[in-house]
């Protein structure tokens, strides 16, 4: 879970130690202390580090309750073209970073159907703020690094608990850090910078609004942290799965309860 302002400075000056104990954790990971299936999915969920990580996970938990999920709240009382607006903005300001991954998974029709989304909804969607392509039938789908190093048959790795990020598998966090120092647009732009920060703040506030009634639940069970680690793995595996597949069409969890994507 990120704070506002401090999210993409955090993650470009902890890239590498991050990438590289991810992609090593990924390479080599030992026996799973879970198995677990979903629909027509197998993952497992190794967590070496828990103890550990149920620390950070508290720390995070303090943020979340104080500070982020009183903000999602708030937000979900606005009004609903407004909540549109934002989803679709920071939806369409991540395509190109959509688009990379589709290339790299060797996916062409949907770097096609990214790249058709991008220009029709920066143009005649008003910088994204209306899905003009979802109107038009063009459907949209995610893709991040995480699910690219998933594609490419990179392991799990054991799960690791970030502070601010979140829980994650190591591969998936590598692919998280990789994500927020890849960038598009460069950064000579004051524009950019502007649009970049709307981006990363609406994101973060509409994500976690979307993902409010999930984790509500989950924090009525007597372990939320292993509730809350295991619909991750859950969406994470479906979302790998659905990156080897191949399809255009939106990206739906084959597992019941998954959280949306980036939670």
């Amino acid at each position: 879970m990120l704070p506002f302002k401090c999210a993409p400075w955090l993650a470009r000056n902890t890239s590498i130690a991050v990438l590289a104990a991810g992609l090593t954790g990924c390479s080599n990971q030992p026996p799973s202390t879970t198995d677990v299936a979903c629909a027509d999915i197998t993952y497992s969920v190794y967590d070496p580090a828990e103890p550990f990580n149920r620390g950070v996970f508290a720390f995070n938990r303090v943020v979340d309750d104080y500070a982020l999920a009183p903000v999602a709240r708030g937000y979900r009382y606005t009004p609903d073209f407004f909540q549109t607006g934002v989803h679709n903005f920071v939806a369409n300001f991540g395509e190109p970073k959509v688009f990379i991954n589709d290339l790299l998974q060797g996916n062409p029709m949907r770097s096609v159907n990214t790249l058709g989304r991008f220009a029709l909804n920066t143009t005649v969607g008003v910088v994204g703020l209306i899905d003009v392509s979802g109107m038009a039938g063009i459907p949209r789908h995610d893709s991040d690094f995480g699910q690219t190093f998933g594609v490419w048959g990179i392991g799990n790795g054991p799960i690791i608990e970030l502070p601010l990020l979140g829980t994650s598998n190591s591969r998936d966090a590598a692919g998280r850090v990789l994500g927020f120092v890849v960038d598009p647009f460069g950064s000579n732009s004051d524009t950019v910078e502007t649009l970049s920060t709307i981006s990363t703040v609406g994101g973060i506030v509409d994500g976690r609004a979307e993902a409010l009634p999930l984790t509500d639940s989950l924090q009525k069970l007597p372990d939320y942290y292993s509730a809350l680690r295991n619909v991750v793995a859950e969406h994470r595996a479906a979302y790998v799965a659905d990156g080897k597949q191949g399809s255009p069409e939106n990206t739906t969890s084959q597992c019941t309860g998954a959280p949306a994507d980036g939670f």
